[in-house]
């Protein structure tokens, strides 16, 4: 067993691949021991990653807010507390808050041989974006 005390500071999700304001805190990074890295990842309204990639695929899990995903060539999705998402190795794909609402999931993936977990692309465009459909309660 090993305990690690929480010393790493709540850091600003880089505009090189979110757009809107993003804090990220470190759950878990590669190592020898395990590759699997986790974050838990808090988007205020109207925040999103770009679209990006995962060597190994990655689920994602809403703990609160409500949020949107998508993979390419597919509608956007409303996702809320407890849904989790799965993106399969390689599938191209976004996520993010709704545009009224805050929203925070845990991200984990596996790190590949060479020590990536993520291969980041375009920003998803405010037309794009755009393309979102009902949150209101009840919807799907």
């Amino acid at each position: 067993m090993q305990i690690t005390r929480n010393s790493i500071e709540t850091r600003r999700g880089p505009s090189e691949w979110f757009t809107g304001e993003v804090y990220i805190d470190m759950v878990a990074a590669p190592s020898d021991a395990s590759p699997l890295s986790a974050s838990s990842v808090h988007f205020t309204p109207g925040a999103r990653t770009a679209w990006h990639t995962h060597p190994n695929g990655q689920t994602i899990w809403v703990t609160e807010g409500v949020g949107l995903c998508q993979r390419e060539g597919g509608p956007v999705e409303v996702i809320r507390p407890g849904d989790r998402v799965f993106f399969e190795p390689g599938e191209n794909h976004w996520h993010g808050a709704a545009p009224t609402r805050f929203m925070t999931h845990i991200a984990m993936q596996q790190a590949n041989d060479a020590g990536e977990v993520v291969a980041w692309g375009e920003h998803v465009s405010d037309e794009q974006y755009g393309n979102v459909p009902s949150i209101t309660e009840g919807d799907n």
